[in-house]
This record gives structure tokens, C-alpha cells and sequence, in this order.
């Protein structure tokens, strides 16, 4: 079943609710006056019966029918796309229903073959249960359509006339938006005027209110709680976070979990058993067991409409849409849905540490001057650097300067090299800064600088070196505190039987030092961010499942080899290009959640796959008269009623997933 397909009947699913719920309020007025004209109504009332009956019978029936054109509709497009399903068994079936019965009413030769209340019944139930199962499907839920809740249909523009409503579809980039309490913000922008609590959950989780003040970013969809802010939109439309995260889901769509085709396939050739059933139903009961056609009919018909693919069709989309809007709400943006199969069955997650484990918030704590005037000449020179540097740990030297009040020098011929550090000219001098390795590999490294180094790393500190083409010149002791999430995130993983593992470019002492802390399982220290691939293919080629959990713009060669690769934090960027799943929020414990979130909807679509395909194997042959011997019969109306409930099972099933706890 391809997937435009299934597209067409999610929107079915969701828009033709009203309209099947319609249909049997019609058709249910209609069956009255044909129940009334029935044989044995007569019979009741002690009416006699009339010759012109049958003609009444005809046009009240023909009418029935023309309210079941919906799904000859819905079936056209199956036979379109290839995609034979229950829309085309129920087709056959009332079709034929109805072309033997008007056959018997205009032609001699088909004379008694007729199931204009049956047929009419039928068609009553199959509206009815439509509804119902278009309701329950409804129930689960569309990804796409609650985010889009979560965007005002209007904004108050300002401009210098006043203020005037506009369609959020109508705003530009640099207009500016007046929000007020209890108003939710239309675009990405930053704030000109005012202060305010924001309700920012879409994007961090949390419900804690954070101040928002003049200067500060916010994001479509949060609420202003008090206050009223003037906004510069910065971002609208596709661009914001809103659009971007409907980019994501829409995206995700498109994609299958593994199980799904085995569910289509089932699908596709459940439609063709059906159909090859029914017609060896009326062959075998009419021309070898001497039955009636109106009987061998009856039992065909019913074989036609008890079969449901739907049910098998139903049972991986259904979760898998339920399974979207749950990490949505979670924070949790999924590229691929077949990854998620992939998450149950993962044996290590490979962390990188910094960011990720680790706070990130690196501070200067140690400076050490060895051939220079001070400590403060040390850290100017490195500052003034590391200033032209986009790095983690350049941040935090260029933040302990500026607290100093030191000035920045000028700087020349700057140059990075990945994984090592940074130089370039100042005054017409060559600096080179950066790690360990770096010095070794400048020739620059001696016994002072590594007995004070040894020190630093002891303690657990990462250390910078500043140099110049000859020697050692200063050390700087910078530390990044673990996260509070990352030992508990470590427990809940080993819990569930997975490996932790642990990828950092920092000295062995300082990656020793945090995996310790944490009972990490193993670490790779000293790693180059273009190397980081290379161990987590190594974890592969000993037969492992591997998750690679970065922040999804220096990872991106790992988290591309892993079998899954998660970008964590992307805070407002849920378009971040590396990785198959992408975390708002920068808290390792999600990453069990995640694992959960894999293992509960795997469960799910199993339990689903199960019941559509043991109704089928037991309801077909039962329909067909198979335990005739036993006096078991049954009537179309009755295998509708079946059909349908089949596949709203399936749907609550997977509703009860919404209740799952992460």
C-alpha cells in the first residue's frame, strides 16, 4: 500500500466523519418504509401482498444505494493506485447485492434472488461503522494538526496608524507584533518593548515560566503569561520553529516503519484471498452442495464484507501517528518512524561528552604563567585568540577576559586546526594554543609545562596550552560540571540492558574522571571530531546496535554512521540536519525515554498486527461456511458488524497509547 494511499485515507479518516454520519441518518429514514414492504412486515400486519411491491422495494433500495457511492468512491482510488483494500471487497459486495436484486425484480430468470433489505441493512451498518471507526481514528490524533493549534489564527499588527488584526498567514519578516497576556506569539522574533513570562514547553518541556525581557529571542507558539510585548518577527511562516518542526513531522509521514510493508503486503493479499473465497463460496455451495443462489450468494457477500484489510491497513499508521504526536509533546522530533524499530533493539549508546553529559558551561579556573609577565598577560594572548574561535571552551577564556577587564589584541594570519587548537599572529608574533597532542606535535612540549599540566588534569580539568614557536608560554585549567540528568540518564539506560559509551577530543585523565562519576561502561578520550565515526563503526563490527547521541552539528560523520543517530538540544533549531531523531531538550534522561517511547510502540503495532491477522484467519473461513455443520451461519449484517469493530479495535488499541508514560 503506497503511501499516497494511505495519505487519501487518513484524510478520509478525518474529514468524512460528518459525512458518514449523515449518510446513515438518511439511509436510516429510507429503511422504514423498505422494512415496512418486506414479506414478513406484510405477513405481521396482515396485509396481502401486492404485485407492484417489488418496484417500491427497487426504488427505496436504489436510493439506499446511491448513499453507498461513497464507497465505490473510495474504491476507484484503490483500484487507481494499485491498492486493492477493503473499500473495493465492500464495493463487490453491495454491488453485486444490489445488480442480483434488481436483475430479479426486472428478469424473469433471476426471479427470488433478492437482498434489497439485506443489501439496504448492510449498507446502513458499513455507514455506521465507518463513522465509528473515522471517529476513534480521529481519537488518535494528527502530529501536524495539533502542532498547527498551537499557533493564534491572528496577530495584532502595529504599524503607525494603530494597531490592526492580520492573518498570521499574511505576516513579513521586520513587522511588528503587539502580544498580549494570555496570547500565544505568531513568529519567531525578538522582543523591542517589554517584559514578560513565557510559557516556552513546545520547545524546552517544561512548563517553569521563563522571563522574557527587550533583546531577548521568543518562539511561535509560546504564551506570553503576563505582560504585553512588542515583537520584531524575525522568522514566520516555514522559517519559524513552528514551521520547521511541520517540516519535520510532514517529513517523517513519508516514511515507513519495516513492519508497515509487512502489514501492506498482508493487506494486498488478504483483498485477492477475499475475493478468491467469495467466489469459491458461491461455486462450491451452489453447484457441488446443491444450495440456492440466493443462499451461496448470502454466504459470498458476507465473505466479501467480513474480510478487513482495513484492520491490517489500520494497524502500524494508526500508532505510528499516535506515536509522532507523543514525542512531539515529549520534545522528540522523529525523521524516520522506521528508526524507531531500530531504538528497541539498540546495545549502546554512545554520548559525547561535552554539551552532552556535561554542562558545556566551561569556566577558567587555573592560570598558569611560565614564560610570560603574569597570569593576566597569559590570559589576554589566549583571549584575544580564542575570540576569533566559535568553540565551546573559546567562549568561556573570551567570557574569564572580559570579567578581568583585559583588552583585546589584534590578531592576524588566524588559522584552526580541527581537533587541535588555533594560531595566529599578534604584534607580529606566532602563537599557537591549543592541546596536548598540539604542543607535542609543535615540538614545544617540555617537563615544567607537563608536571603542571599532570596537576590540572588530575583534578579533572581540561587544559589549554599557549605557546609560542619555541616554548610553553602559559596553561590554562578550564572545568565543565556533569549535569544532574547524565548519572540518572546512565542508571535508567543500564536498567534497560544498554551499554553506555562515552566520545570526547579531551585527555584521558579528564574522560577517565567523568566516566567514572557516572559509571559509564567505556570511553574513547582524545578523539578527533572527524574520527568520532570511527569508533562507533568499531562498536557495529562486534555485532552491536548503536545509538550516537550528539549535538547534531560536530557529530554529524558518527551520528550519520550510527544505526541512530539523535542531535540533542536543538533547542529552537529542530531542523538541524544531522540525525535521525532530534532532541529540543538538552537532557540525556530523554534518551531513555526515547528507548521506551521504541519499545512500547513496537509493542503496540505487534499486538495490532496480531489481532487483524487472527480475525481474519478466523472470521473468512466462518463467513464462507466453513462450520455449516455445526449450524453456523452468517449473515452480511453481521460480518459488517464485525468488520467494523475489527478495525476500531485496532484503532483503540493504539489510542491507549497516548496514556503511556515516558
Amino acid at each position: 500500500m503506497d503511501h499516497s494511499h494511505h495519505n487519501h485515507k487518513e484524510a478520509t479518516t478525518h474529514n468524512g466523519t460528518k459525512d458518514f454520519l449523515r449518510r446513515f441518518w438518511i439511509v436510516t429514514f429510507l429503511l422504514i418504509p423498505l422494512l415496512l414492504l418486506s414479506e414478513k412486515a406484510l405477513s405481521l400486519l396482515g396485509i396481502t401482498d401486492f404485485s407492484s411491491r417489488k418496484y417500491f422495494q427497487f426504488a427505496i433500495a436504489t436510493t439506499i444505494f446511491y448513499f453507498s457511492l461513497v464507497f465505490f468512491q473510495h474504491a476507484k482510488h484503490e483500484i487507481k493506485m494499485k491498492s486493492f483494500g477493503m473499500m473495493t471487497l465492500v464495493s463487490v459486495a453491495v454491488g453485486s447485492g444490489y445488480l442480483f436484486s434488481a436483475f430479479s425484480t426486472f428478469i424473469p430468470a433471476f426471479k427470488g434472488v433478492e437482498f434489497y433489505l439485506e443489501i439496504s441493512s448492510l449498507i446502513w451498518i458499513l455507514l455506521f461503522g465507518h463513522y465509528l471507526e473515522a471517529k476513534s481514528s480521529s481519537a488518535a490524533g494528527n502530529a501536524l494538526q495539533e502542532v498547527a493549534k498551537l499557533l493564534p489564527k491572528q496577530a495584532h499588527l502595529l504599524v503607525s496608524g494603530g494597531v490592526f488584526e492580520k492573518d498570521i498567514i499574511e505576516l513579513k519578516k521586520d513587522d511588528v507584533v503587539l502580544v498580549k497576556p494570555g496570547e500565544k506569539v505568531p513568529a519567531d522574533g525578538v522582543i523591542i518593548k517589554g517584559t514578560a513570562n513565557m510559557d516556552e514547553s513546545l520547545i524546552s518541556g517544561e512548563s517553569a515560566p521563563v522571563e522574557k525581557r527587550n533583546g531577548n529571542m521568543v518562539v511561535a507558539g509560546s504564551i506570553c503569561l503576563d505582560g504585553s510585548l512588542e515583537i520584531k518577527l524575525e522568522r514566520v511562516g516555514e522559517s519559524s520553529t513552528i514551521g520547521q518542526i511541520q517540516k519535520l513531522i510532514g517529513e517523517a509521514q513519508l516514511t515507513k516503519p519495516k513492519v508497515q510493508r509487512v502489514a501492506d503486503k498482508a493487506a494486498g493479499i488478504l483483498t485477492f484471498t477475499a475475493l478468491t473465497v467469495s467466489l469459491l463460496t458461491v461455486l462450491i455451495w451452489s453447484l457441488v452442495l446443491g444450495e440456492s443462489l440466493t443462499f451461496s450468494l448470502t454466504l459470498a457477500i458476507t465473505v466479501l464484507v467480513i474480510a478487513c484489510p482495513h484492520a491490517l491497513g489500520l494497524a502500524i499508521p494508526t500508532v505510528s501517528t499516535i506515536a509522532t504526536s507523543l514525542a512531539v509533546k515529549n520534545g522528540v522530533f522523529l525523521k524516520d518512524l522506521g528508526k524507531l524499530e531500530v531504538v528497541k533493539d539498540i546495545d549502546w549508546v554512545v554520548f559525547d561528552k561535552t554539551g552532552t553529559l556535561t554542562k558545556g558551561e566551561f569556566g577558567v579556573t587555573d592560570v598558569i604563567n611560565i614564560s610570560l609577565r603574569d597570569e593576566d598577560e597569559v590570559l589576554q594572548l589566549v583571549a584575544s585568540l580564542e575570540q576569533l574561535s566559535s568553540h565551546i571552551i573559546a567562549t568561556a577564556i573570551v567570557k574569564s577576559s572580559k570579567s578581568k577587564k583585559l583588552d583585546s589584541l589584534e590578531v592576524s594570519e588566524f588559522k584552526n586546526i580541527a581537533g587541535k587548537g588555533i594560531s595566529g599572529k599578534i604584534k607580529g608574533k606566532t602563537f599557537i594554543i591549543g592541546n596536548q597532542r598540539f604542543m607535542e606535535d609543535s615540538n614545544v612540549f617540555g617537563e615544567e609545562s607537563s608536571s603542571k599540566a599532570q596537576h590540572l588534569t588530575s583534578e579533572g580539568k581540561t587544559t589549554i596550552f599557549l605557546a609560542d614557536k619555541s616554548q610553553i608560554l602559559g596553561i590554562l585549567g578550564l572545568s565543565d560540571s556533569i549535569k544532574e540528568e547524565s548519572q540518572v540518564a546512565v542508571e535508567k539506560l543500564h536498567k534497560q540492558g544498554i551499554k553506555v559509551a562515552m566520545l570526547t577530543g579531551d585527555n584521558q585523565k579528564v574522560a577517565q574522571s567523568v566516566a567514572g562519576k557516572l559509571g559509564i561502561d567505556d570511553f574513547f578520550a582524545e578523539v578527533l571530531p572527524e574520527d568520532k565515526y570511527k569508533h562507533i563503526k568499531k562498536l557495529q563490527e562486534q555485532g552491536n546496535k548503536v545509538m550516537m547521541v550528539g549535538d547534531g552539528v560536530n557529530d554529524a560523520p558518527a551520528l550519520t554512521q550510527a544505526d541512530v543517530g539523535v542531535a540533542i538540544g536543538a533547542g529552537t533549531d529542530v531542523a538541524v540536519e544531522s540525525g535521525d531523531i532530534v532532541l529540543t531538550r538538552n537532557n540525556p534522561e530523554d534518551i531513555s525515554r526515547l528507548v521506551s517511547l521504541g519499545k512500547k510502540v513496537y509493542r503496540k503495532m505487534v499486538e495490532n498486527l496480531i489481532w487483524a491477522t487472527g480475525y481474519n484467519i478466523v472470521a473468512i473461513p466462518a463467513a464462507a461456511g466453513v462450520f455449516a455443520t455445526w449450524g453456523f451461519f452468517l449473515r452480511p449484517e453481521i460480518g459488517a458488524i464485525l468488520m467494523s469493530l475489527s478495525s476500531v479495535i485496532v484503532v483503540i488499541n493504539a489510542v491507549q497509547l497516548k496514556r503511556a508514560k515516558l
